[in-house]
């Protein structure tokens, strides 16, 4: 049951808080906070809110229209368990001062418009969204870049690159490359490390279905959040990172979510899962192929038909296509099937139940936004299903036993997110349905990572160009 003002009133009271942290997505996917002494903590802060300069907010306002307020979300009250003195934590949406409208850029407005869309079209009534997010946990990272160098280091107790090493003594036991998944401890040096993320995420309120090591070695790792509706689910994800990088941060451990930080093993996916109901009613069963129904036939073909121009959202750094390059584990082949795991979009046979039945879009990764990326699935899925966009036939065979002739017949992901907003820039039509995404939001993300990544990119030596080239 959603909080109300007057339940966190009393639970700031009962629980003895302190402070009070107001939290805020900023455009390109970090949360962002600041904090108020409890005794600021009144009625009218959940109408009239609290002013903070948008200005310096990545991808937001111009220095002479920066003031913007919060007004917090009571439904997202919990007791955040990582502060010294007694916290009360809110999830607030962004506001014009002037005209009190929901700022178009909060990208957790953009979401609440998504569902509501969803509502008007008739389709259905909730849309669930279950990431499976995939994570590294490090003992160490270094990084630097200058005009004039360059480097990263990354090491991790389990990294297989540790077996000779000097440890005083070294016990061995550092999964090889692509074998993480999943032997027990003492191979499985993050297990207890990872229960105690599950702990912290259950004590903010979180449904935690399992956890386990991934396939790479040097600690990578995943836990998984039980399904939620589109905005709750995003807001689910965003706390469930805030609880995994501080409960590593206590342990004198350190997580990321970047996609790919190790050469030569497994990058860090976040295969999303998705489907619609009415009231109790699943609406992805039926009789068709994988024991769907036509709607989400034409959900996947929605999908599939923008995965491009979404890739840009749900992928949305460089970094993100170290991961998706075709041979390796990420999937790269925009096609369905019900259990080949090399398709986009495969549907999970794991039951019958008419509940289970959803479709999963295996291209994205931790580094979204993930109000800005469910929104986005949301929209193109219907798409779909309001033009009734067919997916075609399944790729149910082994993609390395296809031929090249079939694999002509196959398109791929984009192969750089230039390449990916250049898809979104030339598709996004499906995405102003409704108001959800607007012409401003779009053209200022385009315009944010081809300046501030694309391009900064570009223009750096990579170190391996001085293996490379550096005796030309």
């Amino acid at each position: 049951m959603s909080k109300a003002v007057s339940d966190v009133l009393k639970m700031a009271k009962e629980s003895g808080v302190k402070f009070v942290d107001l939290k805020f997505m900023d455009f390109p996917g970090m949360w962002q906070h600041f904090t108020l002494p409890v005794s600021q903590l009144e009625a009218d802060l959940f109408e009239e809110g609290f002013g903070f300069d948008g200005s310096s907010i990545r991808g937001w306002q111009a220095i002479n229209e920066s003031d913007m307020i919060v007004i917090p979300d009571p439904s997202t009250a919990i007791i955040d368990p990582f502060m010294e003195h007694t916290t009360l934590s809110l999830v607030c949406n962004v506001h014009d001062p002037i005209t009190r409208e929901k700022y178009s850029r909060c990208p957790r407005h953009i979401a609440q418009k998504a569902e509501a869309y969803l509502k008007t079209t008739g389709l259905a009534d909730v849309a669930f969204f279950g990431p499976e997010a995939e994570f590294f946990i490090f003992d160490d990272v270094r990084y630097e870049q200058t005009n004039h160098s360059g480097f990263y280091k990354l090491d991790s107790v389990e990294g297989n690159w540790n077996t000779g090493r000097d440890e005083g003594p070294n016990l061995g036991y550092k999964p090889r490359h692509k074998e993480g998944y999943f032997p027990v401890p003492p191979s499985d040096a993050s297990h207890d490390l990872r229960s105690e993320m599950v702990l912290a995420m259950e004590a903010c309120g979180l449904e935690v279905e399992c956890h386990h090591h991934e396939v790479a070695t040097g600690g990578q790792a995943e836990i998984d959040l039980k399904f939620a509706p589109l905005v709750q689910m995003a807001d689910n994800l965003l706390l469930y990172k805030y609880c995994v990088r501080n409960v590593a941060r206590r342990f004198g451990k350190t997580v990321t979510f970047m996609p790919k930080p190790i050469f030569g093993d497994n990058g860090s996916g976040m295969h999303v899962h998705m489907s619609l109901w009415n009231g109790n009613s699943p609406l992805f069963a039926g009789n068709g192929y994988a024991g769907l129904s036509e709607m989400a036939m034409y959900y996947i073909g929605g999908v599939l038909k923008h995965a491009k121009a979404l890739i840009a959202l749900t992928n949305p750094t460089t970094n993100s296509f170290k991961r998706l390059v075709p041979g390796y584990e990420a999937p790269v082949n925009l096609a369905y099937s019900q259990r080949n795991r090399s398709a986009a979009c495969r549907i999970p046979v794991y039951s019958n139940s008419p509940k289970s039945k959803r479709m999963e879009f295996r291209c994205p990764d931790p580094s979204c936004n993930p109000y800005l990326a469910f929104s986005a699935l949301l929209m193109a899925g219907l798409d779909g299903i309001t033009n009734k966009i067919h997916p075609g036939e399944p790729l149910d065979k082994d993609i390395y036993d296809l031929s090249p002739e079939e694999m002509a017949d196959v398109p791929n992901t984009p192969a750089s997110l230039e390449e990916a907003l250049n898809a979104l820039e030339e598709d996004h039509e499906f995405l102003l349905k409704g108001d959800v995404f607007t012409s401003d939001v779009i053209s200022t993300w385009i315009n944010y990572k081809r300046k501030n990544e694309v391009d900064a990119i570009r223009l750096r030596p990579h170190p391996y160009e001085f293996t490379l080239y550096y005796d030309i």
